[in-house]
């Protein structure tokens, strides 16, 4: 039988987040991206596994097969399935980072201060393509280090190990029905709505 990915809640319900969420996104594009966007990533990864499960392994090759495109496709979808589990969590917050103390202390440690950290990943994410995230991750196999990564679509520029403990959607869909082309006001509006109690639970649940 193949097996079943779960579509995730959010910390809060679908009429809750359009007013906690309301400074990052609208209202609208809380619900489309939640229940359309981030529940299609999910429904990929159960349509692959399903199709999977007959996929011709002997007729894969370099050029194209089809059990090449659903490997693929299962890494794309996965990535954009976890990356939205992270970034509703993010979310729901007023910015105070006094709610985690011990990530604070971690960035304030990596990068001298919070200010230090923000405009770091502000720029990561700023930087990424029209479809990518800006990503605070802690390097958990290798360094043991707080990295703010830039990645596109929803894997390249990820790091194998990488813990993802914030993750800002810079998705053209994720911000242009409140900002239009403002990104940058959209990831300023991000930070100021963290949820740090959150987060700096999902850090005390990984870091070592």
């Amino acid at each position: 039988m193949a097996y079943e990915w779960k579509f995730n809640p959010r910390p809060y319900s679908d009429e809750e987040a359009k007013e906690l969420l309301q400074n990052v996104v609208s209202p609208e594009t809380s619900d489309w991206h939640y229940n359309k966007h981030h529940k299609g990533y999910v429904a990929a990864l159960n349509t692959i596994e399903t199709q999977l499960e007959t996929a011709d392994r002997s007729a894969a090759n370099g050029n194209y097969s089809h059990v090449g495109e659903l490997k693929r496709r299962s890494t794309w979808n996965h990535a954009g399935a976890l990356l939205h589990d992270v970034y509703w969590s993010n979310l729901g917050g007023d910015g105070p980072t006094d709610a985690g103390p011990e990530i604070l202390a971690a960035i304030n440690n990596e990068w001298g201060s919070i200010d230090n950290w923000k405009a770091d990943f502000k720029a990561a994410a700023f930087a990424a393509k029209l479809s990518g995230w800006g990503v605070l991750c802690y390097d958990q196999l290798y360094s043991g280090r707080l990295l703010n990564v830039l990645v596109d679509e929803h894997h390249y520029g990820a790091i194998w190990g990488g813990i993802p403990l914030i993750a800002c959607d810079v998705f053209e869909h994720a911000y242009y029905h409140k900002d239009g082309p403002g990104r940058a006001s959209y990831i300023d509006n991000f930070l100021a709505g963290l949820h740090w109690g959150r987060i700096n639970d999902r850090y005390r649940q990984f870091a070592r």
